[in-house]
């Protein structure tokens, strides 16, 4: 008979995790600061989500008519919705275009993808409380639960690679956000960690549909559906569902030993504010952010070129280890997701026409020819000193090179960026254009009056911070 050790011992990271969302101060005034714009930025793609409708057909009811008192808005929409699926709704909308905000280490992702599940239970909270006579929730509560939930994600993507055992980058998410929104519907210590073990358990989907052949639209909903899954959770551990003790480490059935190769999960930094002070923003091109850099060197050379691209032998980009894995691709692409994740399809088009904007990916672009012309030029070579510099925690570039060679022996010179315009390094340089690109994204859907009100409300850092949520979220609907 094989004896059944009774003593259980919580994981570690369900404790960790837990503690710091329930007792860390935040008091980073650069994390902060940077929140707020995180916050701004990530609406404001939402909004331009809604230009699509293979977007907008998945937005709304589960059932269509359904009504929910007190439910959660959806920002641009006359949706009302329970908070899961108004968490689904908002995580889509952001994620739609693949441009809010990026984390890049040895697992990738985008954590603002978490405000979905954020802004929808804060939105749902905060018209409970009013119902009973409370105070609402104010929005700086909801950049302090992005700071954690960008940090749970961020740093747990440090070290533990889902990409290297096929898993997709959303099982973070779906974690951070449970972490979090458990926190803010009133959840207490014994709830978090009960929500935190369903999220483990849970597990992720795989990583099929952002490859070739398979790569597809479920990569613009993925987000979604972990925030949402996330509330989901919060709401069963705060019905008093229980949890489990060692979801990750549990011998043969845990995490770990069933879907991470045996190798243990770790927090290799304490978890504090790093994530949001040093997260990357997608300024300029929606373009997976591995071809950043590229498309700002090929927009360099954009007045070179755009008169001799028939006579063009090669175009060298020098990039790093990561970009290669993920988003080098030969052959037919066959949808716009597929194209925003493909270096040469974004390089291409920049140097063709001095920028990329998110109908560049759609079907009629894509029918030009020289598009395939020049992928057909194009050679990817790595640089090691790109790829040790994407993965130093003081550094975290993500560089590349372009440089095009001509049928006469000529070539360009060799256009290098090693920090793309969202980097910490260029914050400076980038917040005048975060501006520019927040208003404009806006201006897709709301007409001037509007306009200048949600203007008016969201750079006024200290009166945003004391604005109950569902005041800020009725200027956008």
């Amino acid at each position: 008979m094989v004896k059944v050790e009774d003593k259980k011992t919580t994981d570690a990271i369900l404790e960790d995790i837990t503690d710091y969302v329930l007792n860390q101060d935040i008091t980073s005034e650069e994390a902060f600061s940077t929140a707020h714009y995180t916050f701004l930025d990530a609406l404001g793609c939402g909004i331009l989500g809604l230009s699509y409708p293979e977007c907008t057909k998945l937005l709304g009811p589960i059932v269509p008519g359904t009504v929910v008192p007190n439910g959660t808005r959806v920002p641009g929409t006359p949706h009302v919705l329970d908070p899961v699926q108004g968490a689904f709704n908002i995580g889509t909308m952001i994620r739609w275009l693949d441009y809010n905000d990026t984390w890049l280490a040895a697992e990738w992702g985008h954590p603002s993808d978490n405000l979905g599940g954020i802004l929808a239970a804060a939105d749902y909270v905060s018209q409970e409380r009013l119902a009973k006579g409370q105070n609402p929730i104010e929005v700086k509560e909801v950049l302090e639960m992005m700071i954690k939930a960008h940090e749970i994600q961020g740093i747990l993507a440090l070290e533990n690679s889902l990409n290297r055992v096929g898993l997709d980058h959303v099982l973070y998410v779906k974690v951070a956000t449970t972490a979090v929104v458990t926190k803010l519907l009133g959840g207490g210590r014994t709830e978090i960690m009960n929500a935190l073990s369903n999220a483990w358990i849970d597990n992720a989907s795989l990583r099929t549909y952002r490859h070739a052949p398979n790569a597809g639209s479920r990569k613009s909903w993925a987000a979604g559906d972990a925030t949402s899954r996330g509330v989901r959770l919060a709401l069963m551990a705060l019905s008093g569902e229980m949890g489990y003790e060692t979801p990750l480490s549990a011998p043969g059935w845990g995490f770990q030993d069933v879907l991470f190769n045996q190798q243990e999960l770790t927090l290799s930094e304490p978890l504090g504010s790093y994530v949001m002070e040093n997260v990357l923003f997608k300024v300029s091109y929606p373009a997976e952010f591995h071809a950043q850099t590229a498309a700002e060197a090929a927009v360099q050379l954009h007045s070179q070129v755009k008169d001799h691209l028939d006579e063009i032998d090669k175009i060298t980009i020098t990039t790093h280890e990561s970009a290669i894995r993920i988003i080098d691709k030969q052959g037919p692409l066959y949808n716009p997701a597929d194209r925003d994740h493909c270096i040469q399809y974004i390089t291409a088009v920049a140097l063709m026409k001095g920028g990329v904007t998110a109908e560049d990916y759609e079907e009629e672009a894509a029918a030009d020819p020289i598009i395939d012309e020049l992928r057909g030029k194009m050679v990817l070579e790595e640089n090691e000193a790109y790829t040790k510099d994407y993965l130093d925690p003081a550094k975290r570039s993500i560089a590349n090179a372009v440089q095009i060679h001509f049928t006469d022996g000529t070539s360009t010179e060799n256009v290098v960026y090693e920090y793309p315009l969202g980097h910490r390094f260029r914050r400076e340089e980038a917040m005048p254009q975060l501006r520019e690109k927040y208003m404009h994204n806006l201006g897709t859907q709301y007409a001037p009056k509007q306009l200048e009100a949600i203007e008016e409300a969201s750079y006024n850092y200290e009166r945003l911070a004391t604005m109950p949520v569902n005041e800020f979220v009725s200027l956008f609907v």
